[in-house]
């Protein structure tokens, strides 16, 4: 006779379903998380409790760290890829160094409020708050927080003497298209005895003093020269400034004590430049633009020799301009150095006959007068039809290519022009702070 002993087998079902429906609750969790939060769910606590409030997440083999809460770890966060890329991580150490040095020699404190200008991804701000300098922001045109908001260099929404530190770095002042606001803006944003740090491409003497020439209120602290930490900036110069209270002029440069404005002094750097053109031909040749032709690939321009990209504004000046074509269109358009800089063209030409094609050029502004030491009438002869000068007149001491000529006795036609102190305009049209090529033919 068989015995059945329903008791054992009652148990052993409800044990059976208890666990695999314990299965069946593992399994959906796991479901759950991967498909819905994008968790891999690889911890050990396999999903089932909540994660810590914040992790510190160490970026490998970079000895740096950031803070990553709960909605970081819960779904995909673009800034967790791009604090582990190389280029970050190379970014970081390079700056990290830069601001271990400047705290180093006191120029940057921990307890600093300081501003990276500039910063597309932030990198700076993160050494700098990784080097224990917490108050720091960046700003850049398209906000990239926590660590960017939004703002540009030329035009920076804080308000005066905010920061004890200013940071720009990656070439950026030497890539803006407005320096002058630019620097300006460090500048009035600067706490006095506040110290301003500038990473740029260039590295000669000229553009060197160029930038100096930008920081009104500045004092030049240290100079230093170093390498970069990718292709874009193989070369970094870094000019450490110091905001000092001053008198500015018109001109928004500090004026020393004792020193006039009307002084025009030529720095040794520029002598050194000047030395290194083509020479100087003393007599006006018989057929100069043939001559100019000949020895043209002996002509150096400044621009050819040095940085020009920390000026206020860019101008040409042509003095006796004529046409269009004879030198702004066929010698300056196209074969003057311009560093891909945008010129104003001022033409003078007091000849009436060639005002009407200007007319319509762009950048263009067109001085139809006769530049002269005072602001009075003059008399000239005009005799001779456009391109029919005679070699015979360059001879005549005093006399040059156009048909405008000075008056001789001999007669001809005299015709009155107005005259103006070009000198005068000139010291009202540009700065110091300009970049000026004038061509003179009068």
């Amino acid at each position: 006779m068989e015995l059945v002993t329903g008791k054992p087998s009652l148990f052993r079902n409800i044990l059976v379903r208890a666990l695999l429906f314990g299965v069946f609750i593992l399994v959906f969790r796991f479901a759950y998380v991967v498909t819905i939060t994008g968790e891999s769910c690889n911890r050990g606590d396999f999903c089932f409790f909540s994660m810590r409030q914040s992790l510190n997440l160490v970026i490998p083999d970079s000895g740096v760290s950031a803070i990553v809460g709960n909605d970081a770890v819960s779904r995909p966060d673009p800034r967790r890829e791009l604090y582990t890329s190389k280029e970050w991580i190379s970014a970081v150490h390079f700056y990290s160094s830069v601001f271990q040095d400047l705290i180093t020699k006191g120029y940057l404190l921990p307890h600093s409020k300081s501003l990276c200008i500039e910063t597309p991804l932030g990198q700076e701000v993160f050494a700098l708050k990784e080097k224990g300098v917490v108050d720091s922001i960046g700003i850049f045109k398209k906000a990239s927080k926590p660590l960017v908001i939004k703002g540009e260099g030329h035009k920076m929404p804080f308000d005066d003497n905010t920061f004890d530190f200013i940071f720009t770095g990656g070439g950026r002042l030497d890539a803006s298209a407005r320096p002058l606001d630019f620097a300006a803006e460090i500048t009035r944003t600067l706490k006095p005895e506040g110290f301003a740090v500038v990473h740029v491409k260039a590295n000669d003497t000229y553009s060197t003093h160029s930038l100096l020439d930008l920081f009104s209120s500045c004092k030049l602290v240290k100079m230093l020269d170093m390498d970069g930490f990718d292709s874009s900036m193989l070369f970094v110069r870094e000019i450490v400034l110091r905001k000092e209270n001053g008198f500015l002029n018109h001109e928004r440069k500090k004026v020393p004590h004792g020193i006039s404005g009307n002084k025009c002094l030529v720095p040794g750097y520029k002598r050194e430049l000047v030395e290194q053109t083509e020479l100087l031909i003393e007599e006006e040749p018989l057929k100069p633009w043939i001559t100019l032709k000949r020895n043209i690939k002996n002509v150096k321009y400044l621009p050819s020799m040095a940085d020009i990209s920390f000026k206020n504004r860019y101008v040409y000046i042509d003095v006796g301009a004529r046409s269009y074509g004879s030198s702004i269109g066929s010698w300056f358009r196209k074969q003057y150095p311009k560093q891909n800089k945008t010129f104003h063209v001022y033409a003078i030409e007091a000849d009436k006959h060639f005002h009407q094609q200007y007319l319509k050029k762009k950048a263009v502004t067109l001085l139809p007068y006769a530049a002269w030491v005072r602001n009075e009438t003059l008399r000239f002869e005009i005799n001779l039809d456009p391109g029919q000068e005679e070699v015979s007149d360059l001879k005549d001491k005093g006399r040059g290519m156009g048909r405008i000529q000075p008056v001789k006795s001999s007669g001809g036609k005299v015709d009155e022009i107005q005259g103006f102190d070009f000198a005068e305009w000139l010291k009202n049209t540009v700065t110091e702070i300009d970049f000026v090529v004038m061509k003179m033919d009068v």
